[in-house]
């Protein structure tokens, strides 16, 4: 009978309060009965390990407590789990793209230990990581104890389902098996999707890349690698010039709309005509503000005790030789001004490029569909 209690005792600590005594004392007939049917069996009282072992039978007192408590019996259930697994995997994608920005900046500015500059990087994602994944756990256990359910999960439409592909590693670009599966009978559906997989993910990237700007550009996030580089263990300050507060609603207004535009995207990957037509005019806008920063010919300050040193240029940058020796300059703050000056101008002639050619592929889209 102790070893009997002992092991009601643990089981009734598991137990609600309310309920404890109806369901020990229905254990406790269930723990005499197999007792008593084992030693008419035998013909004979049950030593201790026999005992021992028809409770092992029973089961681990937090198993069997687990069996009569309500509530759900899992901290993340199937039901949430899909939802759960996306938001951590844009989430640390995201990450991923700011910290290799940050190492970026650190490696251009001549830092005198760049596998240090490489471990605080990997850091900086792995403690974020850890904390995006706590966190979306935590919300995620509360829907699933208080059995909570957002509308966009119980009254969706299939229209609204293209960006939970994401989960799908396809999406991103990657290869799960390499042996093809059979190709399926041709349909509408089948021969309009992407050859490279859902086609709202790049969508989707965009949008949150442009949200993380959003929030950084109005100063609700910092990043610490902006606003300073360490150059020989001293800190230079970066400060930005006046360009930047002149266009900064422009600036503002422009990111707004890309991310109306991603958003509509993500939902309705395959509206390509409505999607070439709001694009045409948001790489116009990118265009010119573009322009706008490349005339002001200087776009950034950096200062380290009495020495500053200005980021600025024109299209005289543009020169291959600079392209290439780019890694040779000083690593003094001149020298480093320097080499941020013909990034500076390379990025924006890329980035006028890449915009020229949107406008002349979401024309050919607008005609084509």
């Amino acid at each position: 009978m102790d070893m009997i209690d002992r092991y009601l005792n643990a089981v009734a600590a598991q137990l609600p309060q309310d309920e404890r005594a109806d369901i020990i004392a229905e254990l406790r007939d269930l723990i005499l009965s197999r007792f008593e049917a084992k030693e008419e069996e035998l013909g004979r009282p049950l030593t201790e390990d026999e005992q021992e072992s028809i409770l092992r039978e029973i089961g681990h007192p937090l198993v069997v407590a687990a069996r009569y408590r309500k509530g759900p019996d899992s901290l993340i259930g199937p039901e949430l789990f899909p939802y759960w697994l996306f938001g951590v995997k844009a989430g640390l994608l995201v990450l991923l793209a700011v910290q290799a920005i940050g190492l970026f900046i650190h490696l251009i500015s001549g830092t005198d230990d760049a596998g240090q500059a490489i471990g605080h990087a990997f850091h900086g994602f792995f403690s974020s990581g850890l904390t995006l994944i706590g966190a979306a756990t935590v919300a995620a256990a509360i829907f699933e104890h208080y059995d909570i359910r957002p509308k966009w999960m119980t009254q969706w439409r299939v229209r609204d389902l293209g960006a939970f592909g994401l989960s799908d590693p396809a999406a991103w670009g990657v290869k799960v098996d390499t042996i093809k599966p059979p190709r399926p009978p041709m349909t509408p559906w089948s021969a309009s999707r992407h050859k490279n997989g859902w086609p709202g993910g790049e969508y989707l990237f965009s949008f949150l890349a442009a949200g993380i700007f959003v929030l950084w550009w109005v100063g609700v996030l910092h990043f610490p690698p902006f606003g300073s580089i360490e150059l020989r263990g001293q800190d230079a300050i970066v400060t930005a010039a006046p360009v930047w507060s002149t266009l900064f609603a422009p600036i503002l207004v422009y990111a707004l709309l890309q991310m109306a535009v991603d958003l509509n995207s993500v939902f309705r990957p395959y509206a390509v005509r409505l999607r070439a037509l709001a694009r045409i005019p948001v790489a116009i806008a990118g265009l010119w503000l573009t322009w706008r920063i490349s005339e002001a010919g200087h776009w950034f300050t950096l200062t380290r005790g009495d020495e500053t040193a200005r980021i600025a240029g024109d299209w005289s940058l543009l020169d291959l030789n600079l392209l290439q020796a780019l890694g040779d300059g000083g690593r003094d703050l001149a020298g480093v001004a320097s080499t941020l000056s013909v990034v500076m101008v390379w990025a924006l002639a890329i980035s006028a490029i890449s915009l020229i050619c949107s406008i002349i592929l979401n024309l050919w889209r607008l005609a084509r569909g």
